[in-house]
């Protein structure tokens, strides 16, 4: 491998920095619709409340308005005349409310006596009050409160009002000339009050809304600060991984050469000294001589298979799938067969290819090691960026809950690589059912190369594949 030239283009770069611009636009994105959101759900109760405040004010206001005709126009003007309902008597104070009733939006009035009569109506109708309006006229005469409430007009209504709608009923209580308690009843259209209720709200809401939206605006520098920070920690988290992934392949790719070139080749010339004095050597001699050439020749094919552990197939001349069918010779010795199913479809970035071999490869040794199963299924799958790993056996399985700490350490170092990795590892025993191992990745990494694992275990056609690189070194289960 060589270091790029100066000015040269580092491979990935283009497609990492797209990836990150496309990250940092998605989480701006989500923090715009949140703050939307927010702001909906923030705006709406204000709305709602505003437009109760302002047909609170606007009801209080028709209150006090009537209150003061009934203090000031109409009870001086109620006389004995009047109340005895004299023609002449009942014009004359028409006269008079008429200029106020066209200046103020008062649609109607009555007048009551504390006995129920109508004494004056601007509609010329007269009769006695309706239950409803009995009971608020008891609370006037008892000093209750006077009232004033937004309704529907109803059929008898708009016989002297301009069609259906809502309207303003007000009652008060006040005196005549000569002190007798009188009611008060006025309608209007309730077009004033919803007229004032926008007048509130267009006055009111922008400005509460401008202040929300600029707080949303004033949070999206330290949003957007955040979103790369956070990218930058996990690019720094990837290179620290990918790091570690370098330096155990180097040691491992180091062990194995001295194992090989060294151990192994001197014990392999031990083995034949020893075949030598077998048969040239003294007779007596020859069963130690041949005991000791078996017990060496075991170990060096155990040594032999310990630095192909070490130093596994490269991924990317074999393939994912003839890689992992490598790893049932072990399984074969014990009489366990093997079932792989791997999508032809299967697209994965070298790290991800990495990780599910690991998976695989340590779930199959702690099967032939300790399974006593007679099948184990390795199943892989793919759905958008997530792909998982799955491997079952029938063997006698375990209680996750006994493991002692110095067990199935390939596990636990397994499991702390994956979780480095941004996946999740799951692994569900039950003694006497079986194990199962399930890891689990997300997207994969920006900027990887990508590797297809097919039937014939050979990469894609016009894909640059790089050498595999092992993840951590194999430690026994």
């Amino acid at each position: 491998m060589r270091a790029p030239d100066a000015g040269e283009p580092t491979p990935g770069t283009g497609t990492r920095g797209a990836q990150d611009r496309h990250e940092v636009r998605a989480a701006v994105a989500r923090f715009l619709t949140a703050g939307l959101v927010a702001l909906v759900l923030v705006a709406v109760p204000i709305v709602l409340w505003v437009r109760a405040e302002a047909e609170r004010h606007a009801l209080a206001n028709a209150r006090d308005v009537t209150q003061r005709l009934a203090d000031n126009v109409v009870g001086p003007l109620i006389s004995d005349k009047v109340l005895a309902r004299e023609p002449a008597a009942l014009e004359h104070l028409g006269q008079r409310l008429a200029p106020w009733l066209s200046e103020t939006g008062v649609t109607g009035i009555k007048v009551w006596d504390e006995h129920g009569r109508v004494v004056y109506s601007d509609a010329g109708s007269f009769g006695r009050r309706s239950v409803e309006q009995d009971q608020r006229a008891r609370r006037l005469l008892a000093g209750g409160p006077a009232t004033a409430t937004l309704a529907s007009r109803t059929a008898e209504d708009d016989a002297h009002e301009d069609g259906p709608g809502e309207r303003v009923e007000v009652y008060v209580r006040s005196a005549s000339q000569s002190g007798a308690p009188m009611i008060f009843e006025t309608y209007s259209s309730g077009e004033g009050v919803r007229r004032e209720q926008r007048a509130v709200l267009m006055g009111v809401m922008p400005p509460v809304l401008l202040a929300l939206a600029a707080l949303q605006l004033t949070q999206l520098v330290p949003a957007v600060r955040l979103a790369r920070r956070i990218q930058a920690h996990r690019a720094a988290r990837t290179a620290l991984l990918r790091c570690a992934i370098e330096s155990s392949d180097q040691e491992r790719r180091r062990i194995a050469g001295e194992l090989h070139d060294e151990v192994i080749q001197d014990l392999s010339g031990l083995a034949y000294a020893l075949e030598s004095e077998e048969r040239c050597g003294p007779p007596g001699m020859q069963p130690v001589f041949r005991n000791a050439r078996t017990m060496l020749q075991a170990n060096l094919r155990t040594l032999r298979a310990m630095t192909t552990e070490l130093y596994p197939p490269d991924l990317a001349e074999l393939g994912l799938e003839a890689a992992v069918l490598r790893l049932q010779a072990p399984l074969a010795e014990r009489g366990t067969s093997l079932t792989v199913e791997i999508p032809e479809t299967l697209v994965l970035d070298r790290d991800r290819a990495a990780l599910l071999f690991r998976v695989a490869r340590e779930a199959l040794a702690n099967v032939a090691k300790h399974s006593s199963a007679r099948s184990v299924a390795l199943r892989i799958r793919q759905a958008g960026r997530m792909s998982e790993i799955r491997i079952a056996d029938d063997g006698v399985g375990f209680d996750p809950g006994e493991v002692r700490a110095e067990c199935h350490l390939g596990l636990r170092i397994l499991a702390d690589t994956v979780h480095q990795a941004g996946g999740t590892l799951d692994v569900r025993s039950v003694p006497g059912a079986g194990t199962s191992v399930t890891a689990t990745f997300g997207a994969p990494a920006p900027g990887a190369s990508i590797t297809r694992a097919s039937s014939a275990g050979s990469p894609a056609a016009g894909v640059a594949m790089p050498r595999f690189r092992q993840l951590l070194p194999a430690r026994k289960s």
